[in-house]
Parts: structure tokens; C-alpha cells; sequence
């Protein structure tokens, strides 16, 4: 006897398969042969992980609960499912095709039906199944009268195998679903709702580099450059040429250079075509008058072409998704009812407004997911980014423009419609004075940078946040800070240099060199270290901009805020006013024309130190100081006393001398960096690294770029931005590097704080990745401060040559790498929540228990 032929179960990559089958029909053998051992999930395995017993029936509700729960873990993540159990009866079944169409997943059923007689004598063979014959009798017979109802139940495919050879021959093949086109990396033109305006469409189409040819039916369109369209729908209705569309779009999709999106006026028309009973309004009368003067084959062919087209597609790797009205994360590459119904109308709350129109709900306010959503469906006069979506419905039909979205480009090409074909029922709303996404911004939410967080950055691939570190840093932020809006970044810590072995020095210039020597760099730039306090500068063109660029609506121009992220001025007018006088050095300088940019980001140092620090100076540093010199001559007056008695003292007289020169020089440190603040004259600004503008960071930049900015500011005369003195050092030339050596010397003797040494890059990588982006090198005296009076004593200093410096270099790389993600997403468009999770992680990595004098 000749073996049957193959049965090809074709099944979809992501669904719920549900088997069917009595006891010992071999449904678990037929699992293991198709499908994965993580993909089955077997009631009987479950019911064993509960109770220790497969067998032991009293668990069986609380094992199929471990079936539920699972299957909808792996659904919730779109992965198949396959549930091994009986499932004879409609009522079983029941709660799998509801947990199927919870997740927008295709129910597929698989009938295991070998015989009753194989059945009968597999469970002879098992010792756990000596229930008889009667058991898979009853369950056979229940198989079989819920057959022809399996469709009804829900099941989207249902396969029967009705033998033993059937099931042996069966061959279960998984195809990706219909919507999903992730092996299609584009690149893409995705447009927006054409509704006939065929003129606009073909200007539009040779504008983006297609070729059209031809009229009428023998019309043809071909991509010479490679990519391909994507319509998001709405070809009919309301304009004038519906036919002309039609020929157009199907030209494309046929030449296989376009996908087509099924619009809500698409369906409308398709169900006319296919004499079904619909509403004749919102323009179908218009295409059914046109596609009437059209021959039958014409219009047999559209609807065909109409009936086909599918709810969304899921294209290049999953990084983009079009529909015509949008969808929800948890619908992307999945079906049901409810993806159509969404991807085609979006979200109504069921409601109308004064014009007869649905009551829409914001779903892309909410819209959470790594795909980019691209629709249409609602006109809107410009198309913007709004939380990774975009509808690029800029209302041809009625006088607006057709817009393409070139993917992955994110560039945006628009044709203005000839005049207006139809006014709409429901005004085009006018652009908002802010972003639309800057709008969708305004209410911030908790969990997005809360509990335990992992934060994929391009420089360090993903950083760990934990949950405490986030829990401080929310508290930070939610007592301490400015408005979130301004709050695009905070600058990362920065490490000191190794420590130096020379006598009497605890840092020095050579470990600097030597560091970024031995990791492969030709050249560093030198700064001279301002003993001021570190700021970040946003700074507007004016107010309209800081409102529509940062969608802050009190009014200001820019902000200045501290490595922490509160305000660096309580006074807003005082703040206003430093703004203003770098607004002055930017104007002279043509920056904004330069950069092509009406906002600009600087990393500072605001002088004097005792601007911010001046309850330090008066609560610590100085009491400390009054505090050594009143201790010294307690000390003094005790060794007198001791010497009248003939005790000898001249060796803690010696000692005394030593710290009583330690603490006068204590007592001075800190001046250099305090002078009195009267008024903003008073105050000096010196900007170091432009970090970002519009739609781009600096990160590109090297040093000597950044500097250049500095100086060229500097050099406009605008009051209160200071210089930053500077050197450039070839690492390989001995000389250099000890005249580097003493311009460090001289800066620290005359005061200063020390010096930043930096790779000539600002992203420098050495064998292993990226280096430390800059290493402090600071001056004994300011490190008296830091460390104490009597810091330097040769005991003192061979205790601090033991401080480890691994925990602060890796604070400094992970959050170097999150500042720049988090610039990179902001000059990006991306949501501000995406922005924020990177700056939280930066605040919460600074709560981390590192040495604060590091």
C-alpha cells in the first residue's frame, strides 16, 4: 500500500495552537515532532508541577491556571503557544480562543484523532491511563460532535488528522504572518491619505524619485532608487480622480515597489463593490460616480485589490509599523478583529462632537512601543513626531498638502494640493504654539524611570540602574529640581588622575599623559580647571522658542541648572539676565546662524565658587580653619608650659611649626576662589563644550572645536563670559609634555585649581571601547581643601595613595554614555520620558557610595 501523501499544516509563526484528542491519541508525541519543547505547554506536565503528580486529578484546576498563565506570558511576548490537553469539550476550548483573541492571536486548532481502538491500547501500555475503554470512547464521541462547530467556536484553522498515517504524514510549516514584513528593510516613502487627488499623488511620487509612465490602465510605476511606498490608506472618496489613484497604487503594488494599508473609506467602498448594505456619505458618492463611467473589468479589478489589503504592516527588523488610524503596542504584527478595527478607525470613546464626528481618543499620547508608528486617518496640518508615531495626513483632499515620511531618514517630502476638492465636515484644527510632542510631554509618569531599570545606550550598549539608585533619584528630582521640561542632561562626574608617587604630591600631570598614552591616544587637550561651580546652560533664541522647542510655558528663555538639576538661580530674573548677556556673545559670534539653530546647549563653570558654595565656605571650610589655628595655640601654650618645667618639647614645637604653617595655608585656599557677589557684574560664565542644537550633539566634535566656540565667545567682549585657558599636547613629544608639566605648576602656585586633561577626541576609545573622557588633575592647595590641613604630611599621604579609583572611573563612562543618549534622543524628537530615563539613571548612578573627595 502506497503511504499517504504529506498533510501541510500552514500555520501562522504566532498564533495559539489548541490540541484536540482523547487520551493516548498521541497529542504530546506530535508536539515534541513540530514544535518546540518551550513553545508546549502540557497540562499534565503542569499538573506534575504542582502537586509532584501528573496523574493526580484533584490538581487539575490549579494546573490548568499554570497553562493560562503561561500561554499568556508567551503570547503577551508574541511567541506561539501550544496547549497539550484534551480540549474535548467546546466549554475547554472556549477559554483558549478568548485568551487567543486577548493578545491578537490566531486560534488554530489541530484534531489528533487516531482511532478509538489505537487509543484503547496505547493506555494499555501505561500503567498512569488503566482507566478502560469507556474513558476515550466518551472523549472520542464529544471530539466528534463539536467538529463542524469549531469554526463557530472561533478557531481561524482547523486541522483534522484522522488516522495514524495522517498524523505520521502530517508536516506542520510556519509562515510569517500576513501583515508581518520584517525581512523588508525598505527603505521606505510611506504616504498619507491621498482620497483621489491623483495629480498631487504623481507629482509627489516623481518628487521622491519614482517613475511614472504612461496613462490610464497601461500606467506603470517603478522605483530606479530601490525603495519602496507604503500607502497608509484612504486612496478613495472625496477627490477627484479616485480611479486615477487606483490605477496608480496598484501599478506600484503590482511592480512590487509598494505596499497598500486598508483605509476606513477603502472598506466602505470594497463592501459596496461586494453589494453589501452601507451608508453612502463622507465621499463614497464621489467614487461611486467616477468608478460608474469606468468598464467592468476596471472596476472588477478594484475590487479585488480593495478586498485584499490588509490592516497594518510590521516592516525593516520591526523598527516600523504603518496603519491607516494607528495602533497599540500589544497589536503590532498580530491579528484579530480588534487589530482591523483599531488599525482602521483608532480609538473613539464611543461619542460625537458638534460636527457629527466620532470623539477621538489620544492613543498616541500613551504609545509606549520600540516600533515607529506611521498613519493617517485624521488630518492634521503639519505631520510631527508625537512618542515614535506620526500621522502624515496633512489634508490634501481639503486644501492642505500630501506628505511622504522617507524612512529610515525621518525626512518629510510634501506637494501642496491644487485648491481645495472638499471642505471638511470638521475644521482643520491650527498648529499648536508648542511640538506636538513637547504637548504630549506635560504629564510625566513615574514609572518610566522608576525600579529597577536597564538603559540601552549606543556608547556602552546597556547599563543597570537599581531600584534604590532610581528611588533616590526620583526624590531628588521630584523635591529639588527645575521644570522637567529643561532637564535634557546632566553632566557625568569626572575622575581624578592616578595618584602620583612623587614626594609631597598626591596628583600630578605625568599620570594623566601616561593614561591616555598607554590607551592608544596621539594628543590631549589641557583646560585650565575653573574653581566654579558646574552648570548646564539651555539657551533660546527667545521665549517662543524655549516654548516650542522645550515646551516650557512660563515664559523663559533658557534655564541654567547644576549637576543635580536644580536651578542654579532661585531668582528667575537673575538667571534671565546671564542668559541675556550670552545671548549677546552668541549673537556677535553668528553662532545660531553658524549652526543653523534658534537653541543651543552649553556644559559651564559659573565663578566664584562661593556663588553656590558660600554655606560650605561659612559651615565647614572656615570653621575648620578657626578650629586648627585655636587647637594650635592650645598646643602652644601647653608646650610652654611643659618647657618651664624642664620638660624638652623641641621636637612638637618642630611638629607644631609644621601644622601651624599646614592650617595658615588652609585657612587661604579657598580664597582665590571667593570674591563678594553684589550684583550679575559680579558673576563669570565660562562655557567649554557647545554640546547639541537643533538636530544635532557635538559629541562628533573634537576638543579643539569646542574650545574654538569658547574663545570665539570670549573674544565678542560680552560682559561676564570668561576665557578658558588652554594647550594642546602631543603625547609624544617629551618636551611638550614637560612644558605641559610646568604651565600646570604655574596655574596651581598662582591659585588656580589644576588643570582637566582630555583626549583630543570628546568619544576616545581605546582596545577595550571608550575611555575616560576627561581626568582631573588638581593642585596641592586645592587639595587641602579637599583632604584636609594637614593632607600632605608623609603619613597622610601614603594612607590616600591607597584610594581605589575603579568604582568613580566606572560611574564616569556609564554616565558620559547615558548624557549622550540622552542629547542624542532629545535632538532626535524622541519622547522627553525617553530623555528623562537616561538623565534619572545619571543622577541615580551619583548615589552610589563612591568617596565624594574623588
Amino acid at each position: 500500500m502506497n503511504a499517504p501523501l504529506p498533510t501541510l499544516l500552514d500555520i501562522p509563526d504566532f498564533c495559539l495552537v489548541v490540541l484536540i484528542g482523547a487520551t493516548g491519541a498521541g497529542k504530546s508525541s506530535f508536539a515534541s515532532r513540530w514544535f518546540k519543547p518551550t513553545e508546549v505547554i502540557s497540562s499534565d506536565h503542569c499538573r506534575g508541577l504542582v502537586c509532584d503528580d501528573e496523574t493526580d486529578q484533584s490538581a487539575s484546576a490549579d494546573a490548568f491556571a499554570l497553562v493560562a498563565a503561561i500561554a499568556e506570558k508567551r503570547l503577551k511576548n508574541r511567541r506561539l503557544a501550544v496547549i497539550d490537553a484534551t480540549n474535548v469539550r467546546a466549554a475547554d476550548r472556549k477559554s483558549w480562543v478568548e485568551l487567543a483573541r486577548r493578545w491578537h492571536a490566531l486560534p488554530v486548532a489541530i484534531v489528533v484523532d487516531p482511532g478509538l481502538d489505537v487509543c484503547i491500547e496505547r493506555n494499555k501500555t501505561r500503567p498512569d491511563r488503566d482507566f478502560g475503554p469507556g474513558v476515550p470512547q466518551r472523549m472520542i464521541q464529544e471530539i466528534h460532535r463539536g467538529l463542524r462547530g469549531l469554526a463557530n467556536e472561533g478557531f481561524r484553522q482547523i486541522w483534522k488528522l484522522s488516522s495514524v498515517a495522517a498524523i505520521e504524514a502530517a508536516v506542520v510549516e510556519r509562515r510569517p504572518m500576513w501583515t508581518d514584513k520584517r525581512d523588508d528593510v525598505g527603505p521606505f516613502d510611506v504616504i498619507g491619505d491621498v482620497h483621489g487627488c491623483r495629480d498631487e499623488l504623481r507629482r509627489l511620487l516623481e518628487s521622491l524619485g519614482y517613475v511614472v509612465e504612461g496613462e490610464g490602465d497601461a500606467v506603470a510605476v517603478s522605483a530606479p532608487h530601490g525603495r519602496k511606498l507604503v500607502f497608509v490608506g484612504d486612496l478613495v472618496d472625496r477627490g477627484p480622480d479616485v480611479p486615477g489613484v487606483l490605477r496608480l497604487a496598484m501599478a506600484a503594488q503590482e511592480a512590487g515597489v509598494a505596499y497598500v494599508v486598508q483605509g476606513n473609506h477603502d472598506r466602505k467602498l470594497s463592501r459596496w463593490l461586494e453589494g453589501r448594505k452601507v451608508t453612502v456619505a463622507h465621499g463614497l458618492q464621489e467614487s461611486i460616480d467616477q468608478l460608474a463611467e469606468e468598464p467592468p473589468e476596471f472596476r472588477e479589478r478594484v475590487k479585488t485589490f480593495l478586498a485584499a489589503l490588509r490592516s497594518h504592516y510590521w516592516l525593516d527588523g520591526g523598527k516600523l509599523a504603518v496603519a491607516h488610524a494607528g495602533l497599540k503596542e500589544e497589536m503590532i504584527g498580530r491579528g484579530s478583529p480588534a487589530v482591523r478595527e483599531f488599525a482602521l478607525f483608532g480609538e473613539t470613546t464611543g461619542e460625537t462632537d458638534e460636527f457629527g464626528l466620532p470623539v477621538r481618543l489620544d492613543w498616541a499620547a500613551n504609545y509606549r512601543g520600540r516600533s515607529a508608528i506611521v498613519y493617517g486617518h485624521t488630518p492634521t496640518p503639519d505631520a510631527e513626531w508625537v512618542n515614535n508615531t506620526i500621522c502624515v495626513d496633512t489634508g490634501c483632499v481639503f486644501g492642505g498638502k500630501l506628505t511622504a515620511l522617507r524612512w529610515p531618514e525621518r525626512g518629510l517630502v510634501e506637494v501642496p494640493a491644487a485648491r481645495v476638492y472638499c471642505e471638511p465636515v470638521r475644521p482643520l484644527v491650527a498648529a499648536p504654539e508648542t511640538a506636538l510632542q513637547a504637548e504630549a510631554d506635560r504629564l510625566l509618569d513615574h514609572a518610566d524611570v522608576s525600579g529597577r531599570r536597564w538603559i540601552d545606550t549606543t556608547l556602552l550598549r546597556r547599563i543597570p540602574i537599581a531600584e534604590e539608585n532610581s528611588a533616590a533619584a526620583l526624590e531628588a528630582m521630584s523635591r529639588f529640581a527645575l521644570a522637567p521640561q529643561w532637564l535634557v542632561y546632566l553632566p557625568p562626574t569626572m575622575s581624578p588622575v592616578e595618584t602620583s608617587a612623587r614626594d609631597g604630591f598626591l596628583e600630578r600631570p605625568e599620570e594623566a599623559f601616561a593614561f591616555f598614552r598607554e590607551r592608544g591616544q596621539k594628543e590631549v587637550v589641557l583646560e585650565e580647571k575653573h574653581m566654579g561651580s558646574r552648570a548646564v546652560v539651555a539657551l533660546c533664541r527667545d521665549a517662543d522658542v524655549a516654548r516650542r522647542r522645550f515646551g516650557v510655558l512660563s515664559g523663559e528663555s533658557g534655564q541654567i541648572w547644576t549637576r543635580s538639576g536644580r536651578a542654579f538661580f532661585a531668582d528667575g530674573v537673575e538667571c534671565e539676565a546671564l542668559l541675556a548677556r550670552l545671548r549677546t556673545a552668541c549673537d556677535s559670534a553668528r553662532l545660531w546662524e553658524t549652526l543653523a539653530s534658534d537653541w543651543l546647549l552649553f556644559d559651564a563653570e559659573i565663578m566664584p565658587w562661593s556663588a553656590k558654595a558660600s554655606a560650605l565656605i561659612e559651615q565647614q571650610y572656615a570653621p575648620v580653619a578657626a578650629a586648627s589655628r585655636a587647637g594650635l595655640a592650645l598646643a602652644h601654650d601647653a608646650a610652654a608650659r611643659a618647657a618651664a618645667r624642664g620638660v624638652p618639647v623641641e621636637a612638637l614645637r618642630d611638629r607644631l611649626a609644621i601644622r601651624a604653617e599646614k592650617a595658615a595655608r588652609y585657612g587661604e585656599a579657598w580664597k582665590p576662589y571667593v570674591w563678594p557677589v553684589r550684583s550679575l557684574d559680579d558673576l563669570r560664565i565660562a562655557p567649554f563644550h557647545l554640546l547639541a542644537s537643533e538636530g544635532a550633539t557635538h559629541f562628533d566634535k573634537d576638543h579643539l572645536w569646542h574650545m574654538s566656540i569658547a574663545e570665539t565667545l570670549a573674544a565678542t567682549g560680552a560682559q561676564n563670559v570668561a576665557t578658558t585657558r588652554w594647550l594642546r599636547l602631543a603625547l609624544d613629544d617629551a618636551s611638550a609634555c614637560e612644558e605641559a608639566t610646568r604651565w600646570w605648576e604655574e596655574l596651581t602656585e598662582a591659585g588656580g585649581e589644576g588643570m582637566v586633561v582630555k583626549p583630543r577626541d570628546f568619544i576616545a576609545r581605546g582596545a577595550k571601547g571608550p575611555i575616560q573622557p576627561a581626568l582631573k588633575v588638581r593642585g596641592p592647595e586645592y587639595l587641602r581643601i579637599i583632604y584636609g590641613p594637614e593632607y600632605d604630611l608623609p603619613e597622610h599621604l601614603a594612607r590616600l595613595r591607597q584610594r581605589g579609583l575603579g568604582a568613580k572611573r566606572t560611574n564616569s563612562l556609564r554616565e558620559f554614555a547615558l548624557g549622550h543618549e540622552a542629547l542624542t534622543r532629545f535632538t532626535a524628537g524622541a519622547p522627553l520620558r525617553k530623555t528623562h530615563e537616561c538623565v534619572f539613571a545619571i543622577l541615580a548612578l551619583e548615589s552610589e557610595p563612591i568617596d565624594p573627595r574623588l
